[in-house]
């Protein structure tokens, strides 16, 4: 099996496209940038298609990792035959390799294991030849200290034959076939625990029978944090008869003496090995699934997140609400600084509104303050209320921005270095206030689990999850770009090429040289090599530099393109940045070259076009209704105003401004049918709801996306 076939077959894109594509990953080139910067080679892929390769590519080399180890296994057993070599070798997946191994495998002390020593296979083979009339005769020549009668021979010789049968590659993917197609899932809830007030979020599933292929991933997650934590149990059923009457049509040639013994070993080898085995397998990959699909809807909505509207650089004062322990009010810098901080006290039990109101005001004249941003928590509402009371000498626009997360941020290492001199409510509210501003340089500091965007996170595989999160954060810090005199060490560590340690590099020489003045001063951080720069400079931002691509998304080896093109033009490169009537009268075909095509010379104008552009839209002011402040307010038919806080597959939940979030169903989101959510909603999404019903005791909220 050849890698470059394997990855065409899996992903479907052209071999040339393919091959090219693994070379450059071959030379530790990152995604980020062969997407954006070697789009002749890899026929314009974009971050997707490479993405699938580095996964194929990785399945590949773990299918191949495995052929060696079992050539190498049944070698040392002097049992490899070239027809057996030549099966492993064109095997193309590790289910097919792990049924052709199965026979080879050292297995503990088993029945056949125990039958075989005791002289019994002959006798099995000559059941299974299944052209003896008299093999109770048979029997009785296999006697022997260990076998006393013709039954416990007979019985030994069929242990034998139900492992010949387990370990038949045909059978087992007959099994396979009808599991796949027509297996059904039960569970069963445990008596002693359903009156558990744990249990009652797991109630729907405590008596349940369905297709496991309908089953979508969201409810069979379900279903196995319920069996997980004790309350229910989960089992495979199918028509056992239909198929072992289907294998017996397969395996039976006669009817003799021999047949009776076929089928109870066929019995015992479907109870006891082949169905135990290959349901366990189905749940295994169904689990596999659901896990893939959990993923993918977490990384649609983080990416959704992280590229969510910043505010920019403004002068903000944000506050993490709080009643008893008061409200921790921060003002922040242009550029994100922490400049004061101290606690107010609106609420019960204090209720010093009046003095928390001047507070605020004085403290927005004093800084200048351009924006508030308000935690969403604990009373957020009332506190928005009190700041929306007060008369400001200058317009200051109000923001509720998310908390998920700020207090794993402000406990974090991250958070003490950055503010080893204040507490966690400090760091939090700094935390609300520097996310409002850009969400994404915050939210990378957090891990991507605790941000609230997904569910059953902590249930799939978190090897699989943390692989796909952090490609999801690498896409978005590169599609946007960095600022590198500003830039955090964890926001320059998603940086194409850049990584944890050569992040700590640059804000050491940062802090030690003063800010980077050109692209080419980057390469004086100390480790930061040829590759790193190559891989990493266009996606650093250098503002105000005196070339003025250097705040610019055009890669270093392009600039020689680019001032050809002001040259030709007979105009600085100034004056042709944002040029667009210059740029659009520009013949790219008189530029290209063996390694500069149409694809990079494209993006070169669609940049000098609008250099430096921020993808993201600004952020906008929100305001819920006044009137709704927890869920005892809200009515059926009521139409209120909402923000989408998480999607699923099953629909998306909205913030109405109270502590429950309401669900829309998929059934809910439109009169017409809904194949993908995402094409409906967006995360961070501005919208109207009605609400469909409420159930206070289970604190549920229904609604639906009014048109």
């Amino acid at each position: 099996m050849k890698l470059y076939s394997y990855l065409a077959k899996h992903t479907k894109l052209p071999e040339k496209s393919i091959a090219n594509t693994v070379e450059l990953l071959n030379q530790d080139c990152t995604v980020p940038f062969i997407a954006r910067y070697r789009k002749e080679k890899t026929g314009k892929l974009d971050e997707v298609q490479i993405g699938a390769i580095v996964q194929f590519k990785a399945q590949f080399e773990a299918i191949e990792k495995r052929k060696l180890a079992i050539l190498k296994a049944i070698e040392e057993q002097d049992a490899l035959t070239d027809e057996l070599k030549s099966k492993i070798q064109q095997a193309d997946d590790l289910v097919t390799l792990e049924d052709i191994y199965l026979p080879f495998k050292k297995k503990r002390k088993t029945k056949a294991g125990t039958a075989r020593k005791n002289g019994l296979e002959p006798l099995a083979k000559i059941i299974m030849a299944q052209n003896h009339a008299e093999i109770d005769y048979t029997a009785s020549q296999y006697l022997n200290e260990q076998i006393q009668n013709e039954d416990e021979a007979l019985e030994g010789a069929r242990h034998i034959i139900a492992e010949w049968l387990n370990e038949r590659i045909s059978i087992r993917n007959q099994i396979r076939n009808q599991l796949e197609r027509s297996a059904m899932l039960i569970t069963k809830v445990i008596s002693t625990k359903k009156d558990e007030e744990k249990a009652q979020k797991f109630r729907d599933y405590f008596d349940w029978s369905e297709a496991l292929k309908r089953c979508p991933s969201h409810r069979f997650l379900a279903i196995l944090r319920a069996e997980n934590e004790g309350f229910i149990r989960v089992k495979i059923e199918i028509d056992d008869d239909y198929i072992l009457s289907k294998i017996e049509d397969r395996i039976l040639k006669s009817d003799n003496s021999c047949t009776p013994h076929i089928k109870i070993a066929l019995q015992d080898a479907y109870k006891r090995l082949l169905f135990p085995s290959l349901s366990n397998e189905l749940l295994k990959n169904a689990k596999e699934k659901a896990d893939d699909e959990a993923i993918k809807v977490f990384s649609k909505n983080l990416k959704q997140l992280l590229l969510g509207a910043p505010l920019g650089e403004k002068r903000i004062l944000a506050i993490d609400p709080g009643f008893r322990t008061g409200c921790k009010v921060v003002c922040l810098s242009a550029q994100g600084a922490l400049e004061h901080n101290e606690t107010i006290y609106p609420h019960a039990p204090q209720n010093k509104s009046i003095e928390a109101i001047k507070k605020i005001s004085s403290l927005c004249d004093a800084y200048k303050i351009e924006a508030i941003a308000i935690g969403n928590g604990t009373a957020s509402r009332e506190t928005e209320h009190l700041v929306k009371r007060i008369h400001f000498k200058n317009p200051v626009e109000v923001y509720v921005v998310s908390e998920a997360g700020a207090s794993i941020y402000s406990a974090s290492k991250i958070a003490r270095d950055e503010f080893p001199n204040y507490d966690v409510t400090v760091r939090g509210s700094v935390s609300i206030g520097r996310r409002l501003a850009d969400p994404l340089a915050e939210l990378v500091k957090i891990d991507a689990k605790s941000i609230g965007v997904g569910q059953y996170q902590h249930d799939v595989d978190q090897t699989k999850l943390q692989t796909s999160l952090d490609s999801v954060v690498e896409s978005c810090v590169n599609s946007v770009g960095v600022n590198i005199n500003t830039a955090s060490i964890p926001l320059l560590s998603y940086v194409s090429g850049i990584g944890p340690k050569l992040a700590e590099n640059i804000v050491a020489f940062r802090n030690e040289n003063g800010p980077f003045l050109d692209r080419k001063m980057i390469k004086k951080v100390p480790r930061l090599g040829g590759k790193a720069f190559e891989q990493g400079v266009a996606f650093l931002r250098i503002k105000e530099a005196k070339n003025p691509l250097d705040d610019s998304a055009v890669h270093p080896e392009s600039y020689g393109v680019v001032q050809k093109m002001a040259k030709d033009k007979k105009i600085p490169i100034s004056d042709l940045i944002g040029n667009k009537t210059e740029l659009q009268q520009i013949d790219l075909q008189k530029y290209c070259t063996d390694t500069v095509g149409l694809p990079t010379l494209k993006d070169i104008i669609d940049e000098l076009e609008k250099p430096g552009l921020d993808r993201r839209e600004k952020a906008k002011v929100f305001t819920f209704d006044q009137n709704v402040r927890s869920i005892n307010d809200l009515r059926e038919g009521q139409l209120l105003p909402g923000i989408v806080n998480n999607i699923t597959n099953f629909g998306c939940f909205v913030d109405i401004g109270i502590k429950e979030s309401g669900l829309i169903h998929v059934s809910n989101l439109s009169d017409s049918f809904v194949k993908d959510v995402n094409a409906h909603v967006s995360l961070n999404q501005q919208l109207i709801v009605k609400v469909l019903a409420v159930d206070i005791p289970r604190k549920r909220i229904q609604l639906k996306l009014h048109k």
